[in-house]
């Protein structure tokens, strides 16, 4: 194997080096090694077990063929989504109406990988269920778990992650204990120049002993080398715990938060009384107060208020939700530096700026917080709002020039839009939940999330069943998934419930999308006459305005492909054109990509065969671009039909190949379409006519085993022979 494929899936690269943990990495790999399907390790929060979870799978990553793979559920906050997460991960871009942990199970059946589930306690049930469906489905599939609990699914081995080893006594070797070590270690990379003389040691291991040996506790210490000594932080965290069985410290007056909302309930057994809990929980306890206290009051509410986020944030939705007059806008900025500078948030570079996040156990401690400070509703209300807007704003600029950007914005914000809108139904606010729903129909129609919008759209018409615009944008959205799921009979359904709605709308966008949708409809059903007459019917001119911006683009394109089956290839091709143009003025890319493919199908049927080629490699590069999977698939197909129209046999089967892998994970050939069934199908015939039975199952094969990006980037070119291909080449 090369180093690339040993490294497929998408475990993150080690920052740091890993301190001491070596009896349980053994413990984890021999389990592995063994008949172990499911290894999960459990202990208290900040005792190590993510950091100790993917130092296993990189040890482990060139075993699996398939890869391993990091699914962070610490975002997840309801377990009917958590096949859903796992497949986003993978990537599965599953766009049928099969439940998803079906989907997973016949994806992983012959598949070779390793799952990393991290922070499953809140999902604890859900994941048992999940794991003993896939382990029971897929023999290849190994299962690496990070919980504070076990999960008590069949055949699940535990291992319990103990604090690092402290030091007994004072003496020179103790230094050398994994304790002392990491925080050696991470005070030198914290403060520049730290160093500890032979004076110093003796300190450093009465610090590491008070902190008890937990990993997240000694990081939290490091990061406060810098202004204080450690003989000084030793004697900070003696006096906490001397007060700590009486209260810990206000934040603005508040009550401190309870600890049950902090910590997991210490567990009996261990030769104390089952209220009392390991000495680790007190350690952890006291190391976040005792960070918490040494933060200035601003920094302690912006903590407890950053809590209210799911997953990652940027300093914009920190502000917007964040700030009021008792925490000014302008302010927030320093203080998310201070709180990253102390390790209670981590930051990286984005395309787009900065992106932070907080490790859950201290977001809970935050979230304590926030609690007693009696602002949990109110900032769980400014956390969706904020994202309701930014729905909104998404969906008014999607068919413009900051297509791609606002593209990669919502997937980034995927979590905090799931949380949002979770926000919405669990406070039964069915309007509110309609109308993020409805205006992100392009993150459910154009981005893969389909059978994510379904779940919260069903939902949301369930509970709100008032007609109204956010109703009827809502069943719009609906239609779309329907069209992407092949879905022909809610499609049949919502098209006629939609056109209704919409019949009293003074909205000059609606009809064009009531026309989209019934076409869609005919379509489906390959009853192309009726598409042209329902599509023709619509009013000419493309709409300024209005809530449904995307409904006409939509209905030039299938108009433009009911052109194309009709046999009408001319005028398929002065439709497509006239698409172009639009999509050109506009700046935007999703649509002027599907017009560049309408317009490669007329040419095809004309006889064009380089215009076809390069209207579909200008085509695949848009849809590469926005990452969709379904675009990818159609055009990388309609250049294998090129491809054999101009006698490259070979190429053409080494596509249908490369196509095949995608339209797997897709789930829906040809999105159920009759004439994209029958093009392909001519397609192969008249490759293997070409090349025979075994020449061309060869280049199928090679093209099917080939990475995705290796397909993709073989259909932009113009070579007629097939990339070099490797049998150990791992597919995703």
């Amino acid at each position: 194997m090369t180093g690339d494929q040993q490294r497929v899936g998408n475990l993150p690269a080690a920052k740091t080096r890993m301190v001491g943990r070596r009896t349980e990495l053994r413990g984890i790999l021999r389990l592995f090694a063994g008949t172990a399907q499911l290894v999960t390790l459990t202990g208290v929060g900040g005792v190590g077990k993510t950091r100790l979870a993917l130092e296993a799978a990189r040890a482990m990553q060139p075993r699996f063929r398939d890869g391993a793979w990091l699914v962070e559920l610490s975002p997840l906050r309801q377990g009917e989504l958590l096949a859903h997460t796992l497949a986003e991960a993978l990537p599965l871009a599953d766009q049928t109406t099969r439940p998803m942990i079906d989907v997973l199970a016949d994806y992983l059946a012959d598949r070779e990988l390793l799952l990393v589930l991290d922070t499953c306690e809140h999902l604890a049930d859900a994941c048992a269920l999940t794991v003993q469906a896939l382990a029971r489905a897929a023999p290849g599939l190994r299962i690496l778990a990070t919980s504070r609990r076990p999960l008590d699914a069949p055949g699940e081995e535990v291992i319990t992650v103990e604090p690092l080893p402290v030091p007994e006594t004072d003496d020179p070797a103790a230094a050398q204990a994994d304790a002392v070590v990491l925080l050696a270690e991470r005070a030198a990379q914290s403060v520049p120049g730290f160093t500890v003389s032979e004076a110093g040691r003796a300190e450093l291991v009465r610090l590491s002993r008070r902190l008890e040996g937990l990993p997240l506790a000694i990081e939290l210490a490091a990061a406060r080398l810098g202004e204080l000594s450690v003989g000084e932080l030793t004697e900070r965290l003696d006096d906490r715990f001397a007060v700590l069985g009486e209260t810990d410290e206000a934040v603005d007056g508040a009550e401190p938060p309870s600890s049950s909302r902090l910590l997991p309930q210490p567990s009996a057994g261990r030769g104390r009384q089952s209220g009392e809990g390991p000495p680790w929980h007190q350690a952890l306890r006291t190391a976040i107060g005792w960070s918490h206290q040494l933060c200035s009051p601003a920094e302690r509410l912006l903590w407890a208020r950053l809590s209210v986020f799911a997953g990652s944030f940027d300093a914009e939705a920190a502000r917007l939700v964040c700030a009021d007059a008792a925490l000014a806008a302008e302010r927030i900025p320093a203080l998310l530096t201070a709180l990253v500078d102390t390790s209670i948030l981590t930051w990286w570079p984005t395309g787009g700026g900065e992106r932070y996040r907080m490790l859950d156990t201290l977001r809970e401690y935050g979230a304590g917080w926030l609690c007693n400070l009696g602002e949990e509703d109110e900032l769980c209300r400014r956390h969706r709002d904020h994202y309701r807007a930014l729905a909104h704003r998404a969906d008014a600029a999607w068919m413009g020039p900051d297509q791609i950007a606002w593209h990669q914005r919502t997937v980034t914000e995927h979590a905090n839009l799931r949380a949002a809108l979770d926000f919405c139904l669990a406070e039964e606010d069915g309007h509110a939940a309609l109308e993020m729903g409805g205006e992100l129909w392009f993150l459910w129609f154009a981005c893969g999330f389909s059978k994510e919008g379904r779940h919260y759209l069903d939902r949301a018409l369930a509970l709100a069943p008032a007609a109204g615009p956010a109703r009827a944008k809502a069943l719009w959205a609906s239609g779309l998934i329907a069209i992407v799921q092949g879905d022909a009979e809610t499609l049949g359904r919502v098209a006629g419930t939609f056109r209704t709605a919409v019949a009293g709308e003074i909205d000059e966008s609606a009809p064009y999308a009531a026309a989209y949708l019934e076409g869609a409809d005919f379509t489906m059903h390959g009853r192309m006459t009726q598409t042209a007459e329902v599509l023709d019917a619509a009013p000419g001119p493309r709409p300024a305005g209005g809530r449904y911006r995307a409904g006409w683009f939509l209905a030039r394109t299938i108009r433009a492909f009911a052109h194309v089956h009709l046999g009408q290839f001319a005028d398929a091709a002065a439709v497509a054109d006239d698409l172009r143009a639009e999509c050109a003025r506009c700046g935007e890319t999703w649509a002027h990509a599907w017009a560049h493919y309408m317009r490669a199908l007329a040419a095809l049927g004309l006889g064009r065969t380089e215009e076809a080629a390069d209207h579909a490699r200008t085509a695949l590069e848009g849809k590469r671009r926005l990452h969709d999977s379904l675009g990818i698939a159609l055009v990388v197909d309609l250049l294998a039909s090129v491809a054999v129209a101009s006698g490259h046999a070979e190429r053409a089967a080494w596509l249908l190949g490369s196509a095949e892998q995608i339209w797997h994970t897709l789930g829906v050939p040809q999105v159920g379409q009759p004439e994209l069934v029958a093009a392909r199908e001519k397609c192969e015939a008249q490759a293997r006519r070409l090349l025979g039975n075994d020449a061309y199952q060869s280049a199928f094969d090679a093209g099917h085993h080939a990475a995705p990006d290796t397909g993709i980037a073989y259909a932009l070119s113009s070579s007629g022979v097939p990339p070099q291909f490797s049998s150990s080449t791992p597919a995703n």
